[in-house]
C-alpha cells in the first residue's frame, strides 16, 4: 500500500479538506538528516516546519535538542518568545526584528535573554533595538549575518539579504555590537543559491560547486576577523537542506539549519545529494464533474512564496495521472483537474504543496498518520492561535 493510500484510509472518517502527515517518512527524512550532518548539530527552522507537536517529534518535549538536532531558527521574535515560553532555551532568529513590544518583552524576560539570539546586518539594526529595549541593563545577544551570495563580475547569484559581505564589514559591525553593549555570540551564512536550488541542469551544478568553493574560502577570513573583535565564537550557522553536505565539509561550522527535509516539499525533489521521502500532504474533495475527464476540487489553491510560475503550485499526487488545467491553475475556492475519469463527487484527491511549512498556514490541524494507520491530531501554529506574518 502506497503511503498516500495508508493516510487516506487513516482519514476516511474525517471531512476534507485536511493536512496529513506521514510519521515515519517524517522520522526517516529526520534520521537522514542527521546522517548527512556527520555529528555537526542541526538547528531546526521553525518557518518550515509550524507545529509545536513536529518540533518537539524531533528536538524533544523541552524543544531545545535531541538525536542530532539542536536548537530553532525562529522567524520572528513573537514567534521565539512563545517558544522559549514552551520550554526551548536555544533559539536564533533567522532575520532581524523592528518589532518594539516584542523587543521590551525580550528586555523584561532573564530566560529569554538568555535563550534568544537576535540577527542584525547593520548597525542601524542595533541602535533600533538598543532605543526599543529603554535601559542599558540588558545585553541581548546577536549574530552576525553575512551575505553568502556568489558574485562574477555584474552577477549577483543567491538572495538579497545582508549588506554585510567582507571581513573589514564583519568586524566593523561587531565592534559596533560590543559598543553598544551587545553579546556577539556568533555568524551566519546562508548560502541559498547552494541550498535552495535543485540540481536541474549542469549550469546549476557549476554555480553551486564554485559558490562552495568562494563561501568556504571567505568565511574563515570572515570569522576571524569578528573573533579579532569579540574572542571565540558560540554559533557559526550555515547552509539548509539542500547544502548540508557542503556546509559540514567546513570545520568552522558549528551548526547547519534544515527544515525542509522534514516534510520534503516539491521543490527539494531533484536534489542529487541526497533521496528525500515525502511527508506532508493535503488532501481536497471532488466537487464537481465538469467532463468525462475533469473532475473539480475543493479549494488547493495554496501557492509557495517565491517567483511566480508553475514550481510553486501545489501538485496532485493521489490517484496517479491527474493534472492542474494550465487555462485556470490551482484555484481560491475550486480547482479542476485532467485525468479524472474515474473520480467520482465526494471522492478526495491528494496534493503536496510546493514549500514546506507555508502548508501549516493553511490548516488548523495536521494528522500524523503511522504506518499501521493509527493516527494523532495535532494543532499547527495557526490551530494554537499563532499567527507571526
Amino acid at each position: 500500500m502506497t503511503a498516500q493510500a495508508v493516510l487516506h484510509e487513516a482519514t476516511a472518517d474525517l471531512d476534507p479538506p485536511l493536512a496529513a502527515l506521514d510519521r515515519a517518512a517524517l522520522l526517516a527524512n529526520a534520521d537522514d538528516l542527521v546522517r548527512r550532518a556527520g555529528g555537526v548539530a542541526i538547528r531546526v527552522a521553525s518557518k518550515s516546519v509550524r507545529c509545536r507537536a513536529v518540533l518537539a517529534e524531533v528536538l524533544g518535549p523541552d524543544l531545545t535538542a535531541r538525536g542530532g538536532f539542536a536548537g530553532i531558527m525562529a522567524y520572528s521574535l513573537r514567534e521565539a518568545l512563545w517558544l522559549v515560553g514552551l520550554g526551548a532555551r536555544d533559539v536564533l532568529l533567522g532575520y532581524p526584528t523592528v518589532d518594539r513590544a516584542a523587543l521590551r518583552e525580550l528586555a523584561a524576560d532573564p530566560v529569554a535573554l538568555g535563550a534568544v539570539t537576535l540577527m542584525i546586518d547593520d548597525p542601524a539594526q542595533l541602535s533600533f533595538v538598543r532605543d526599543a529595549l529603554g535601559t542599558d541593563l540588558a545585553h541581548p545577544r546577536v549574530c552576525l549575518d553575512v551575505d553568502a551570495s556568489l558574485r562574477i563580475g555584474p552577477l549577483h547569484l543567491g538572495v538579497r539579504r545582508s549588506p554585510v559581505r567582507s571581513p573589514d564589514q564583519a568586524a566593523a559591525l561587531a565592534k559596533e555590537a560590543v559598543r553598544q553593549g551587545f553579546t556577539v555570540a556568533g555568524v551566519m551564512t546562508y548560502e541559498a543559491q547552494i541550498a535552495g536550488l535543485p540540481d536541474s541542469n549542469p549550469a546549476v551544478r557549476v554555480v553551486k560547486r564554485l559558490s562552495a568553493a568562494e563561501i568556504t574560502r571567505r568565511r574563515v577570513r570572515v570569522l576571524d576577523a569578528v573573533r579579532s573583535q569579540v574572542g571565540p565564537l558560540e554559533i557559526v550557522n550555515s547552509g539548509g537542506t539542500g547544502s548540508i553536505e557542503v556546509s559540514v565539509a567546513d570545520p568552522d561550522v558549528t551548526e547547519v539549519t534544515a527544515g525542509s527535509g522534514l516534510y520534503v516539499p516539491t521543490l527539494f525533489d531533484h536534489y542529487r545529494s541526497f533521496t528525500p521521502r515525502p511527508a506532508m500532504y493535503f488532501a481536497t474533495p471532488v466537487l464537481r464533474r465538469p467532463s468525462p475527464n475533469i473532475a473539480t476540487v475543493f479549494a488547493g489553491g495554496y501557492i509557495a512564496s517565491g517567483p511566480a510560475g508553475p514550481s510553486r503550485v501545489p501538485l496532485p499526487v493521489w490517484p496517479a495521472g491527474l493534472k492542474l488545467l494550465g487555462s485556470e491553475g490551482a484555484g481560491e475556492v475550486q480547482t479542476p483537474l485532467s485525468g479524472a475519469a474515474g473520480l467520482e463527487i465526494g471522492d478526495r484527491v491528494w496534493f503536496r504543496h510546493a514549500k514546506a511549512g507555508e502548508l501549516c498556514e493553511r490548516f488548523d490541524t495536521v494528522h500524523l498518520v503511522d504506518a499501521d494507520g493509527g493516527r494523532e491530531s495535532v494543532p499547527t501554529y495557526r490551530g494554537e492561535g499563532q499567527c507571526f506574518g
